[in-house]
This record gives structure tokens, C-alpha cells and sequence, in this order.
């Protein structure tokens, strides 16, 4: 199993690339970062210092979307990290849950991400791709053996469809056993219905983790304050599909769907903080389950268990108050467990 460490791009920015060259010294295969242009500094411009100082950790968005950025500026952007660098990125996409909404636009639709991920993968890759309206473009710069996955961030069925018949990888966001068995097997059922082979889509699981020294109440409590952030944040995403396919619909499961019916609202500004006010209707179950959360041995266990359901890397949502305690126990005890078994 792969891990990646995720993190949002606050400033300073010599932080986020302090922390990410702790996480490949810890094992770290993967660097994430959010992307929304008005909450967070520039991610790209972060990347080419965390590449210039990492020797192999590869690096991309967890996501971007095809709506903040035209589509030839974004597979410019990782063509040109990855013809400094070496083929080191990854584009994630979804559809844009912060960065369209806090701009005051709506999220982009499946139909916009697909032709997306055509051209992004097209042209970082040195091929040609249609802009639009029969505006055929190629990057003249771009070598031989140049290329750029595209992994998919879903929930939806109709967006799990998508991800197996087009995508390299699917990011799905909690780690909940049930959920991820159901998911990853319509993203592989999608991919073999669509003539590929399942097993050339990555399958990356994305949450919150939090080590505690033991299982003690007190521990757990606030671990999983630490991490309640995480449940308000996909229930945006969450909220969109019950207002989509209706409550208690056989297209979205009632496991994750019932925890927001408490939901309010939503002020973006705390977005995928730790002391975010808008969460508090998370309740704790639904933090156990989407988050891995309590001592070394706990995270071994549910991660065994992930990998068992064909999951493929585990990003760390490393927002909370110990984000380097974190990577130093995935360093010494969790990745070398999962790499040795």
C-alpha cells in the first residue's frame, strides 16, 4: 500500500514543503494538497518547491477542477513540473466543491470533468486535444515518455460509472469499510463494462488520521474533535446527492447519507479546519468511520482491512494539532507494518 500525506496550502508556504519533505523521509510515497484559489495560496507554484526539495515523492491536487483554471493552463502547469522534475504529478479533478462555491459559482458537472480529464491527459502528455469548437492544440515543448494520470474523486453512482470507464485512479474521500467496499467495487465493475481492466484504476482512500497513545476516552474525544471537520466536509458533497437522487434512494446508500439530516449549514471559511463551528452535527460514530483514529495498532488493523477491499494508497487528511506526530507514527509504525505484511 502506498500513502500520501494531504494538507491544505496555508501560509507559509516553507511549512507546507517542511512537512511534506517530513513525509518522504517517513515513507510518504504521495504529496496532496487542497486546491481553492481564494482559501489557500497557489498549489502549483508550492509543488515546484516541494519536487525541487523531494527526491521522489510525487505530487498533485486532492482536487483541482475544471472550472477555476481553462484546461491547456492546467496540463501546461503539470507538463512543465513534470519536464522539470520527471513525471512526478498526478491531477486529481472532481468537481470543484470550494473553489466553485466560495467564487460564487455552482460545481462543474460530470459531463464538464470528462471532457476535461480528455484534454488535461491529452496534452500533458504531449498528444493533441480539441479545446473546443474544433480548436486542435498540441505543446510543441513537451518530450518523449511525458505523461500525466488523472484520478477521480467520486461519490455518486453515476460519477463511480465515470471514474471506472474513464479515469486512472478514483479518490474517494472516507474510509469507512462498508462504503469503500460498495464504491470501489462499482468504480471496477464500471472499468470492466467499459472493456478495461479494473485493475488499471488506482484506488486511493483519502481521511483524516489521528494517533493516540491509547484507547482511553479521553484520548478518543479528542481525536475525534481533531477529525469532526472531516464529516461536515463530505457532507457538502453528501447533501448535493440527497438533494439530487431524494432520501432513502436505492441510487446512494443510506450508511452515507442519514448523518446530515442535522446538517444547517455551511460557512466555507473554516473549510477542512479542525475548530470548525459547522460541524458539530457530525456525531461520533460517523467519525469513527470515516476517519482512522486511536493508537498505532488501530490503524494497522483498519488499513489492513482497506487494503483487503483493493484499495491502493491511503492519504493522511493531516489537519489537526499534530500534524508531525502523525507522520512520524506512520513513519515508524503503520507504513513499515503495511509494507512488511
Amino acid at each position: 500500500m502506498d500513502f500520501g500525506l494531504v494538507l491544505q496550502t496555508d501560509p507559509p508556504a516553507s511549512r507546507v514543503v517542511s512537512l511534506m519533505k517530513r513525509a518522504e523521509r517517513s515513507g510518504f510515497g504521495y504529496g496532496w494538497t487542497f486546491d481553492s484559489a481564494v482559501l489557500w495560496q497557489e498549489p502549483f507554484v508550492i509543488y515546484s518547491q516541494i519536487l525541487a526539495n523531494t527526491q521522489q515523492l510525487k505530487v498533485g491536487p486532492m482536487v483541482t477542477n475544471p472550472g477555476t483554471r481553462t484546461w491547456e493552463v492546467t496540463a501546461s502547469t503539470f507538463a512543465t513540473l513534470n519536464d522539470m522534475f520527471g513525471n512526478r504529478t498526478v491531477c486529481g479533478i472532481g468537481r470543484g466543491d470550494s473553489a466553485m462555491r466560495v467564487a460564487g459559482r455552482k460545481p462543474n458537472t460530470l459531463a464538464r470533468i470528462s471532457e476535461a480529464m480528455k484534454v488535461i491527459r491529452a496534452l500533458a502528455s504531449g498528444r493533441e486535444a480539441d479545446l473546443g469548437g474544433g480548436t486542435v492544440v498540441r505543446f510543441p515543448w513537451i518530450k518523449p515518455g511525458a505523461e500525466l494520470p488523472v484520478w477521480m474523486a467520486a461519490y455518486g453512482p453515476k460519477a463511480l460509472k465515470m471514474t471506472g470507464e474513464e479515469a486512472d485512479g478514483f479518490i474517494l474521500q472516507l474510509a469507512d469499510l462498508y462504503l469503500t467496499e460498495y464504491m470501489v467495487k462499482a468504480v471496477k465493475d464500471a472499468a470492466v463494462a467499459a472493456g478495461r481492466d479494473p485493475a488499471d484504476v488506482r484506488i486511493c482512500v483519502a481521511a483524516p488520521a489521528y494517533v493516540t497513545a491509547d484507547d482511553s476516552p479521553e484520548a478518543l474525544a479528542h481525536a475525534r474533535e481533531q477529525c469532526r471537520w472531516f464529516g461536515g466536509m463530505v457532507g457538502n458533497h453528501v447533501a448535493d446527492l440527497v438533494s439530487k437522487y431524494g432520501e432513502h434512494s436505492a441510487a446512494v446508500p443510506d450508511e452515507l447519507t442519514e448523518y446530515i439530516k442535522a446538517r444547517e449549514g455551511y460557512d466555507y471559511s473554516h473549510h477542512g479546519r479542525a475548530d470548525n463551528p459547522d460541524t458539530q452535527f457530525v456525531p461520533d460514530e460517523i467519525v469513527d468511520r470515516f476517519c482512522v483514529i486511536g493508537p498505532v495498532e488501530k490503524h494497522i488493523e483498519k488499513l489492513k482491512a482497506l487494503r483487503e477491499l483493493g484499495v491502493d494508497q491511503f492519504a493522511v487528511y493531516d489537519m489537526h494539532d499534530a500534524q508531525e506526530a502523525v507522520i512520524d507514527a506512520y513513519g515508524s509504525s503503520v507504513i513499515p507494518a503495511l509494507s512488511n505484511s
